[in-house]
């Protein structure tokens, strides 16, 4: 289980910079060769979405969940901004609908 959670972590903050690193461009002037290492970051992305053990559809979906924790930690420890108690009550929701779909019991 905690080992499924990490991969959805680093699965995460792969799209993250991916997206983040051509926002910096777009929005703040930083050099456009921040768009090679988004890309690269991209492709780790979508690699490391194919490591997880369960069909495509329910990694998806699970991840969103896990995606949504790990952006309010990027708002928090990157864009320096302190998540509400709003945005941390949506990222347990979050997350709990992520474990149901993981990690509940399977038949046939």
């Amino acid at each position: 289980m905690i080992k499924t959670f990490a991969l959805f972590v680093l699965t995460a903050l792969a799209e993250i910079v991916g997206c983040y690193l051509p926002y910096l461009w777009l929005r703040q002037g930083k050099s456009a060769w921040l768009l090679l290492p988004a890309a690269a970051s991209l492709a780790l992305f979508a690699w490391l979405l194919s490591l997880h053990p369960t069909a495509a559809g329910r990694v998806y979906a699970a991840y969103g969940g896990v995606y949504i924790g790990t952006a309010m930690l990027w708002l928090w420890l990157v864009d320096k901004i302190r998540p509400t108690g709003w945005d941390l009550l949506g990222s347990t929701v979050a997350l709990a609908g992520m474990a149901i779909i993981m990690f509940a019991p399977r038949h046939g």
